[in-house]
């Protein structure tokens, strides 16, 4: 079997198209990726599309609002993206000839192409909370690129369940009818340190617009019984922090794989990919959105006890401090992320899941 992969976002819409891949690829399909050329995947054939954002573009942080996130996904996502996207996923399958396309679940485009060309197309869902990015007016920008590819109008969006919905998020955190879980990450038992582990990370896009974000809360933080362990990302210097006491190490990046086994708690932007990390792990959180996503999906772990959330512009490092101390040492929000642990453990596999894209052809 060809399956192409397809995405239309940064690293949170590649990351979680990755397990799904390596099964396919292991069970001995050809696989190929196509999406923004500098996360291609060196493992896999790769067709560059669209154009990378400028790492490390700097911009003010900015009060939280909900609506203009959303209209910004639907004219990006569900306008311009998608528009781009098809035209580009389109050509790469008419050239490599995929049996079935798999994209992340905002690749509006990608989906359009396949079913222009007739190729069955499964997604992964990449919004965690799933609250977001069902904007109004979603279809009918939609519907123009569809008009553009020679299909009909789709106001009830039939296209995102037509053939199959594959979700790492686990049911209880995002109920999506029909969609066929999956486990999003090999389990990895915990390894504890003394004094605790804490990640502190703002992502890698939101990152350079947090202000002075990560300075104010490691102001908080730092001077707690912990060890510290903060990721910047590629378009901040680390030296921009100063000196750090010696429980207090700040990097660029370390994969999360490596890192979250040994953490007791993390501290995010509440981006999908982190918070599902931290739940696949068991960990508590402190959550401080910016943007996109992150507040519905701060919302939703609020609800489900396993998080505390600030404000990315008010709160204080004394703020932080205590929310952090709560997570830490109030048993009921580690044990709400335990909960939420074993639920991701029971999920399938990927190589669990591979038969029902195999179905599809």
């Amino acid at each position: 079997m060809r399956v192409l992969f397809a995405f239309a976002g940064g690293n949170g819409h590649l990351q979680p198209l990755l397990p799904l891949a390596d099964a396919a690829a292991a069970r001995g399909h050809a696989v190929a990726f196509t999406g923004r050329p500098a996360l291609l995947p060196k493992s896999f054939e790769g067709f560059p599309a669209g154009v990378d954002e400028p790492d490390g573009e700097r911009r003010p942080l900015v009060r939280l609002d909900r609506d203009r996130e959303e209209r910004e996904f639907r004219d990006g996502f569900g306008g311009w993206i998608a528009r781009e996207r098809a035209a580009a996923t389109k050509e790469v399958a008419q050239r490599w000839h995929p049996d079935a396309i798999v994209c992340d679940e905002a690749d509006f485009g990608s989906m359009i192409a396949a079913e222009a060309l007739g190729i069955p197309h499964a997604s992964v869902v990449v919004l965690a909370a799933g609250t977001f990015g069902r904007p109004d007016g979603l279809a009918e920008f939609l519907d123009e690129t569809r008009a553009a590819n020679g299909l009909p109008a789709d106001p009830s969006l039939a296209m995102l369940d037509r053939h199959l919905v594959i979700s790492p998020v686990p049911a209880s955190f995002r109920p999506r009818p029909g969609a066929k879980p999956m486990r999003p990450m090999p389990l990895v038992p915990p390894v504890p340190t003394t004094p605790p582990t804490v990640y502190f990370t703002l992502g890698t896009i939101f990152n350079t617009e947090s202000g002075d974000l990560f300075a104010r809360f490691l102001g908080g933080l730092r001077d707690l019984p912990i060890s510290l362990v903060v990721t910047v990302g590629g378009g901040i210097d680390p030296a921009e922090l100063g000196a750090q006491p010696p429980n207090v190490r700040v990097e660029r990046y370390i994969p999360q794989a490596d890192l979250l086994p040994r953490c007791s708690a993390v501290v995010s932007h509440a981006g999908s990919g982190t918070v599902v990390g931290a739940l696949a792990h068991g960990l508590p959180m402190v959550l401080v959105p910016m943007g996109a996503d992150q507040p519905a999906n701060a919302d939703r772990c609020e609800s489900l006890g396993v998080g505390v959330v600030l404000d990315a512009v008010d709160s204080t490092p004394a703020d932080a401090a205590e929310a952090l101390r709560a997570v830490l040492w109030q048993p009921s929000y580690r044990d709400a992320a335990q909960a939420l642990r074993t639920e991701i453990a029971g999920m399938p596999s990927p190589a669990e899941v591979l038969p029902l894209l195999e179905s599809l052809r």
